[in-house]
């Protein structure tokens, strides 16, 4: 490679003949000003290099801070967290029988009421007319009754002495006979007036809380239109969609937590049922759990996270996701850490994972119950660099077990 040094542009000198020479003058024998800056230049880029070495193994030579944990063998417990909405066991959409005009409205949204409370009362004027007109009908057929039987035996005594035909005597047997049918049809008619009354209020046909007030008084309301909406607050239920793969995992005596944002105390839960029909799309089935609300603090409508503790095998080797080194050639590694003298170092190991759960994994191959594996700060370690630890056991929310009882 030609030296480095200022030179000038050529100057291209054409001569007679087809032949062009370039001419250049020569570099200078001693330039001191060139060669000062090129030595400067290398001096201070091999400055910065020894800098940065020095660093380097300074930092090198510091123990690197990391979190621990155990591998241990527990049961594989899986906790699956489910979003959900609370319902009702049991809401309606409460609406008059039959059509009339709105004369009082008992009841206004949050109002709590108890089955047979009168909510909405429609006006019985019409109704009770036709019903006293009905109970009139009735008493005037009795009296009719009344009168055909009297002149039946009245009849039957003159039948006796023969001082009546035959003839006469079946016929007001007949009139008495066709009168208690009549008073039997009276009897109905008046029965179903009086029923239409009664049916000019909307009585709440459970226990629970009015969410919605449809309708006001002066209104005219047909059969069949929603007044109040009511829905029960004694027994709540979270529904959940579960993916497939745990449908034969999931019982009534799986353990269930409910948790929501805006309470900081959980609350127990039961699996009710679970639906086995898939979502087409979503690959979900559905779960119902009921909760368990001693205080009567939770109410329809509010989201919900129900924590289901799945029981996926009876014991194995497990650690926290974190702790696994995963790379792009499908290579899954560990930091172990063993002492070296007085100084904890790691080591890399290459394991083998059977299955990995929410926030922790099995380990089929390549390691042993008890090692200690780095589970934070395991990012930029090196093999056989010394480390620190700075909490024996992981923080609360690596934990891969719990203490509370899980199903058999």
């Amino acid at each position: 490679m030609p030296p480095r040094y200022p030179v000038a542009i050529p100057r291209k000198r054409r001569l007679k003949s087809n032949v062009q020479i370039y001419l250049v003058p020569k570099p200078p024998i001693f330039d001191l000003e060139f060669y000062l800056s090129v030595f400067s230049y290398r001096y201070l880029a091999a400055a910065a290099f020894c800098l940065w070495l020095a660093a380097g193994l300074t930092r090198a030579a510091e123990p690197a801070p990391v979190y621990v944990t155990e591998a241990r063998v527990a049961p594989v417990v899986e906790k699956l967290p489910l979003s959900g909405t609370i319902t009702s066991k049991r809401s309606a959409s409460l609406s008059p029988q039959v059509s009339g005009l709105v004369a009082q409205v008992h009841v206004d949204a949050g109002d709590r009421v108890t089955a047979g409370d009168v909510l909405v009362a429609l006006d019985p004027v019409l109704a009770k007319l036709d019903r006293t007109r009905a109970r009139a009908a009735l008493d005037e057929g009795k009296a009719a009754l009344k009168e055909a039987r009297r002149l039946s035996e009245e009849a039957r005594r003159l039948a006796r002495s023969k001082n009546i035909p035959q003839t006469t005597v079946h016929a007001r047997i007949a009139d008495v006979e066709m009168k208690s049918a009549a008073v039997a049809r009276l009897e109905a008619e008046y029965r179903q007036q009086a029923a239409i009354v009664r049916l000019h209020r909307v009585i709440a046909p459970f226990d629970g809380v009015v969410s919605q007030k449809r309708t006001e008084a002066g209104e005219w309301i047909a059969t069949g239109t929603p007044v109040v909406d009511l829905v029960a607050t004694d027994r709540l239920r979270l529904d959940v969609q579960v993916p497939q793969k745990y449908f034969h995992l999931i019982g009534e005596d799986t353990p269930v937590t409910i948790e929501l944002d805006a309470m900081p105390e959980a609350f127990p839960g039961k699996v009710a049922t679970t639906v086995p029909v898939n979502h087409p799309n979503a690959r979900t089935f559905l779960a119902r759990i009921l909760i368990d609300d001693a205080d009567d603090v939770l109410f329809p409508g509010m989201a919900a996270r129900a924590v289901i503790k799945v029981r996926l095998a009876e014991r194995a080797l497990q650690l926290p996701r974190d702790a696994v080194v995963s790379y792009p050639d499908g290579r899954h590694t560990v930091w172990v850490v063993r002492q070296a003298g007085n100084r904890p170092i790691v080591s890399e190991r290459q394991v083998r994972l059977a299955r990995k759960t929410f926030r922790s994994v099995i380990v089929r191959k390549g390691l042993d119950p008890g090692n200690l594996v780095v589970v934070r700060g395991n990012e930029t370690l090196r093999e056989g660099q010394a480390v620190q630890i700075l909490e024996p056991t992981t923080a609360r929310e690596e934990r891969i077990s719990d203490d509370s009882p899980l199903p058999r």
